[in-house]
């Protein structure tokens, strides 16, 4: 397979930069084909700007739309003008250069710290210039429908979502303090992958990444590789696609379809769409990774514990790696929302 991976992590000796080195090679010893996009090295861009058009700005019937800037520059109607700078090849080269390595992908991995709850401001600005419409989403299907969630442009396609976070997994779990993992990365799973018509593989969660051992490195690198090695069998979130049927005409689901439910579970196809709160809350308690385990996972090393805090060596709350990638225990509270992993 041809397979993408999306790095977002300012740091080349972080915990993070050590998995992505484990995860690349276990690929490529598997026969697979890599790229890697390390936003942070290349120094991309995130912010949606006039500089992303080499084309005219102007609107379709060549006219400055809304009026025209104290420069005498047209609007900028950004959707507008990325569709049809996408259609005419006049995007600037670095989103043209991005479009193309997922145009080559089989499968997307995208890694990166969880902060403040979703990807860093770099990976949200890669999204906001590469998924343009005409490219990831605003394709219309033989009747007339638009193509999204499960059915569009990029559809054929899988994502993995490599994550770390300073917490214990347990705080992602149902009943955990945060909610459950695939919960909180929805708008990135079912609201971007998704949408585009990418089928969101269940994320791969490295917890209590500021306290991490020797072992703990260890437990975790051998379980990412392992999770990458049956990269080719492993079954993705069963969304619910829009157009099959399962919603009406207001994009509400189907009253007769997980009735009663109103929480994101609701748009899944499988059990966990199906059973009561508590029903679904104890099967999404197990982390192990045995895939009859629970409908709703955190993908992590079966049996790992929660080191010690305090123990090792301190580096200011931020993790880093030497050598051939063991991260330093760190000092400190407990899950911070920000920090460097």
């Amino acid at each position: 397979m041809n397979i993408l991976w999306i790095f977002a992590h300012p740091e080349q000796r972080s915990l993070n930069a050590s998995l992505r080195d484990e995860g690349l090679a276990e690929l490529e010893a598997a026969g697979h084909s890599t790229r890697l996009t390390d936003l942070y090295a290349i120094g991309f861009n995130p912010v949606v700007g006039r500089s992303d058009f080499e084309g005219d700005l102007a609107g379709r019937d060549g006219t400055a739309g809304d009026g025209t800037g104290r420069d005498g520059s047209p609007r900028l109607r950004v959707g507008e003008a990325q569709e049809r700078g996408y259609a005419e090849r006049t995007l600037s080269a670095d989103i043209l250069a991005e479009q193309e390595k997922v145009a080559w992908a089989d499968v997307l991995v995208f890694q990166f710290p969880l902060w403040w709850f979703g990807p860093p401001a770099i990976l949200k600005g890669w999204f906001d210039r590469v998924f343009v419409q005409g490219f990831a989403f605003g394709i219309e299907d033989e009747q007339g429908r638009v193509m999204r969630y499960g059915r569009g442009p990029l559809s054929g396609r899988r994502a993995l979502v490599v994550t770390t976070v300073g917490g214990r997994a347990t705080a992602f779990e149902g009943r955990g303090v945060h909610g459950h993992l695939e919960d909180v990365l929805h708008p990135l799973l079912h609201g971007t992958f998704w949408y585009a018509g990418i089928e969101a593989l269940p994320p791969f969660l490295v917890p209590g990444a500021d306290r991490l051992d020797e072992r703990g490195y260890a437990d975790h690198a051998r379980a990412l590789r392992t999770r990458l090695r049956e990269l080719p069998g492993t079954t993705p979130i069963p969304y619910r696609a829009q157009n099959d049927g399962d919603y009406d005409e207001q994009m509400l689901l189907r009253p007769e379809l997980a009735p009663g439910r109103t929480d994101l579970a609701a748009h899944r196809t499988d059990s966990a769409a199906l059973r009561t709160d508590a029903d679904a809350d104890a099967s999404r308690a197990d982390t192990s990774l045995a895939p009859e385990a629970a409908d709703r996972r955190i993908l992590s090393p079966t049996g790992l514990r929660e080191p010690e805090q305090g123990g090792g060596s301190a580096s200011g709350g931020a993790s880093e790696v030497g050598g051939v990638g063991a991260a330093a225990a760190v000092e400190g509270t407990e899950g911070a929302p920000v920090g460097a992993r």
